[in-house]
């Protein structure tokens, strides 16, 4: 098995000059959500938002409401102004004929493969039945949980994809497993992950509450649910990637700026849209771990929220997040 040696983290992001009053000049990015599918399974509401059906999931930690769909397709529009249009990094030929993507969440990345890629079938699984109706015609939206044993037959697809499951998974090494059941030989599997701590290589970040805050719940949330969000730091994906057989395994690393304050200006342009998506829907990612989960104090939930957001807003904090993509190939039979 050849494997790539760990990548040292990527280098400090240079931090563009200060101006004005310190605060962030993100501009606002929106994407239009399509229309959405009428069959809509029996969703919980919880204190205004909507979760995934009960049959299917029991906490999984953000809702499936359109206001956090707008956040998944922002998530995506950085994601391909990080990766220069590319959908992915494994190296996965142009003749590739069926793909499987994993926790498709409103099926923007699949959507976008299949229109670049005609005659490849694209079959994208989730939770809920949130994705748009009118789609390509060489893509399948399907129910299903990552979580369980996939119902797919074993070398059904040339090439696996996997994003942002951090939070929702409490067994790694199966979720891998099951892909190299269901990938055929000399397919590909990519998983990119997300560790949801906010770091900063300056110090700025360190001693504010409220990010302080956002880092514990996470920690401690992960540790009540059993669903990991330090996926990156704990390498379990190249681990689980490799324990399930994979080869030519590949690790990539970023720092995913939050907000315009770096000097490059791509990755001003991603910490804008990163940003964008964070404060789009701030209480989606936390109110499930504060409330039910961790039940820490209602009073202090309302002033979190506000000391975060001015804090993810401020020029003069330079906070990220680690990502790691890591690719492997089924070794030919």
């Amino acid at each position: 098995m050849a494997t790539n040696n760990p990548p040292s983290d990527p280098a400090a992001i240079q931090v563009a000059p200060l101006t004005g009053d310190g605060n962030d000049d993100f501009d606002d990015v929106h994407v239009d959500s399509a229309s959405l599918s009428s069959s809509i399974l029996d969703y919980r509401a919880i204190q205004g938002r909507t979760y995934h059906s009960a049959r299917h999931a029991t906490d999984y930690f953000t809702p499936n409401d359109e206001q956090q769909q707008e956040s998944v397709d922002l998530t995506h529009h950085y994601f391909t102004v990080l990766l220069d249009g590319k959908l992915h990094l494994a190296p996965v030929g142009e003749d590739v004929k069926t793909v499987l993507d994993v926790g498709t969440g409103t099926g923007i990345w699949a959507i976008d493969f299949a229109d670049t890629h005609p005659h490849t079938h694209v079959t994208a699984t989730d939770l809920s039945p949130i994705q748009p109706s009118w789609i390509p015609p060489n893509l399948t939206f399907e129910i299903e949980d990552a979580t369980t044993p996939w119902s797919f037959p074993a070398d059904s697809f040339q090439f696996i994809h996997m994003r942002y499951l951090f939070g929702g998974i409490s067994n790694w090494d199966h979720l891998y497993e099951q892909a190299y059941r269901c990938c055929a030989p000399d397919g590909w599997l990519q998983s990119c992950e997300l560790d949801a701590a906010l770091l900063s290589d300056d110090g700025t970040a360190e001693g504010n509450w409220a990010i302080g805050k956002w880092n514990e719940l996470f920690e401690e949330g992960g540790k009540r649910i059993g669903n990991s969000f330090t996926v990156v730091v704990d390498d379990l994906q190249r681990r689980g990637v490799e324990k399930a057989g994979f080869g030519e395994v590949g690790v990539v690393d970023y720092k995913l700026p939050m907000g315009g304050w770096a000097l490059d200006p791509k990755l001003k342009e991603v910490g804008k849209i990163a940003l964008t998506a964070l404060l789009n829907d701030i209480q989606g990612y936390t109110m499930m771990l504060w409330r039910n989960v961790l039940e820490w104090p209602e009073q202090e939930y309302e002033r979190f929220l506000v000391e975060l957001r001015h804090a993810m807003k401020s020029r003069a904090i330079h906070s990220y997040m680690k990502v790691r993509f890591v690719y492997g190939r089924k070794p030919a039979e």
